[in-house]
């Protein structure tokens, strides 16, 4: 076999594993959005513990706090999505990776706009422990978090790949932050924040799932610089375990009866805050992990070179192969 021909059939393969994986985490995504709905929306015990959180929010938080987190808040409006989204595009056009830059800002659009469809229209908050009127608004899942995740996700796509780290690692934190602020300044409940970043991880995975089957993944070559990756994740990880960690135990020691004192409104809300941020990170982190050795550009595959019209045409094509496969 020529070696152009055997090339091209390894890329086949990795292509098809790539698509296979992502088809598969994106599936999960999706049930675990599903569980924590059912878990902390649905259930009164989950009701229950997530109005304690607020309950110790007023408690715990002084009105500077507050502030400052609604004053970061602020700032994720229209305007400033759409400038996120310039960015991503601007980095993508400087690349000419057409398809990809189309895959980043598909996730950006869609996983708000899922997040929205959702939250109004779907996944309702029934009243199962008589909370106060002002609790029983439905906001499942956090749409701040899932614009503030999906710009991150879509930056780890169109960024080189030797830069990817460096480029999630850092605004993965500001993404964190932006989960643990709907919950400081009570615009959203811990599971909102969680259920937004699973549901962005969801979308994701589904187009990066499609852009293997196109062909504009590929295997990346040459030497891992494992050290570089590691102290720009290290922060990213820190917070991850931290915040899941600490907020799980005091989650499970609440759901449990290990202690009373572990229910209290300000024991939740540190709970709340924690897995709100160790979710934020741990989000970036999975999808990091997911892409691992994998390079997305538009120079790899049977159609090099293609330009926006044709990098379109190729995207649709290979949503509607999944979409045939799947009813198959």
């Amino acid at each position: 076999m020529p070696l152009n021909a055997a090339q091209n059939d390894a890329d086949r393969r990795f292509s098809t594993r790539v698509s296979v994986r992502f088809g598969v985490a994106a599936a999960v995504a999706a049930v675990a959005w599903l569980l924590v709905y059912l878990v902390f929306v649905r259930a009164a015990t989950g009701q229950l513990w997530e109005n304690a959180v607020w309950a110790g929010r007023a408690q715990d938080e002084s009105p500077a706090a507050m502030h400052r987190a609604d004053r970061v808040l602020d700032h994720i409006t229209v305007m400033s999505l759409g400038g996120a989204v310039a960015v991503l595009v601007l980095i993508g056009a400087v690349r000419r990776c057409y398809a990809v830059t189309m895959a980043a800002a598909g996730v950006v659009g869609g996983s708000l706009m899922l997040s929205e469809v959702l939250k109004r229209f779907v996944l309702r908050r029934p009243d199962l422990v008589g909370a106060p009127p002002r609790l029983l608004d439905n906001s499942f899942p956090s749409g701040h978090t899932a614009i503030a995740t999906s710009v991150v996700v879509g930056l780890a796509l169109v960024v080189p790949y030797r830069l990817r780290a460096a480029a999630v690692g850092a605004c993965a934190v500001w993404a964190a932050l932006v989960g643990a602020y709907t919950v400081a300044a009570g615009w959203h409940r811990p599971s909102d924040v969680i259920g937004g970043d699973l549901v962005v991880l969801t979308v994701a995975c589904g187009f990066v799932s499609v852009l293997a089957r196109i062909g504009k993944v590929r295997a990346v070559s040459g030497r891992r610089r494992r050290v570089g990756s590691l102290l720009v994740i290290g922060p990213l990880l820190f917070v991850a375990l931290t915040g899941l960690g600490t907020g799980g135990i005091l989650l499970a020691g609440a759901v449990c009866g290990v202690a009373p004192a572990w229910s209290a409104p300000g024991v939740a809300y540190t709970a709340g805050h924690a897995l709100a941020a160790g979710a934020g990170a741990g989000t970036s982190l999975v999808w990091l992990g997911l892409l691992r050795r994998c390079v997305t550009d538009d120079t790899v595959g049977s159609h090099r070179g293609a330009g926006p019209r044709r990098s379109l045409r190729l995207l649709g094509q290979g949503v509607q192969k999944v979409r045939l496969q799947r009813f198959r």
